[in-house]
């Protein structure tokens, strides 16, 4: 995990993401990067210098009626003092079952977020750490680009003014080669996601040709990547030029 860490610790130094007195409502959705994500937090108090509280928060979205199984998620939290919060919700039935949703992401990520939100005020928390990462943002970078004709991405750093709530993505600076190494190497058990939709969406198609472009011309998403900072868009400046790193309510 010390390479996690160090991208970490990077990400909330660089855009100033965590602060004494802190209380963090983790999303843990069982994945690889959530976990890792959690991992990290928790491994980073420990010499950081920064004193923070942490709780975990998994939605659970109940997918064809049936309760997931994140006792991996409970364990974990319990072995290293976090508290855990399990709530199971309708969206599953409700993207699924009763909107019959053909293009489900976009309703089901809305959903989640909001359920997340409302969890984590509920738990006295003043920000949300989500699991996104490097490829995360670059994919996302793209997405927007040749799907909905604009530029623009998610923001490392993010003020909900309806929740009174921040939303920070710790894990921005991570390559999600380096999240499968950690989660492998440390031998941490990750709930497999039972998603309907799960490996047919556009970020699959967009993951895709991204790998597809990185094998035939190297360097190509990091080049990416340092055009959005570059560019500044969304938060992403360099620290001397754009101190705060934040853009506007994502809600």
């Amino acid at each position: 995990m010390q390479k996690i860490l160090g991208y970490m610790r990077k990400a909330i130094q660089e855009f100033d993401l965590i602060q004494d007195g802190d209380k963090i409502a983790v999303g843990v959705s069982g994945g690889k990067d959530s976990l890792a994500l959690l991992l990290g937090l928790i491994g980073l108090r420990k010499f950081i210098g920064i004193d923070y509280g942490l709780t975990a928060v998994t939605l659970d979205p109940m997918f064809g009626g049936v309760e997931g199984d994140y006792s991996a998620v409970a364990r974990l939290c319990e072995e290293n003092g976090i508290e855990y919060i399990l709530e199971r919700t309708r969206i599953g039935e409700i993207v699924f079952d009763i909107r019959r949703e053909e293009h489900p992401c976009s309703l089901c990520a809305r959903m989640r977020r909001g359920a997340l939100h409302d969890a984590a005020k509920k738990a006295g928390c003043n920000k949300v750490a989500l699991g996104h990462h490097y490829n995360d943002a670059v994919e996302t970078f793209m997405m927007n680009l040749f799907i909905e004709g604009r530029i623009g991405c998610f923001s490392p750093k993010s003020y909900l003014s309806r929740k009174d709530l921040w939303l920070i993505r710790p894990l921005v600076f991570a390559p999600e080669s380096a999240i499968k190494s950690a989660i492998r190497r440390n031998n941490i058990e990750v709930v497999k996601s039972v998603c309907p939709a799960d490996g047919v969406t556009k970020r699959e198609e967009m993951k895709e040709f991204l790998r597809q472009r990185e094998y035939e011309d190297k360097g190509f998403t990091d080049r990416l990547f340092g055009a959005m900072r570059r560019a500044g868009i969304n938060g992403w400046g360099y620290r001397n030029a754009n101190a705060s790193g934040i853009e506007g309510d994502e809600e």
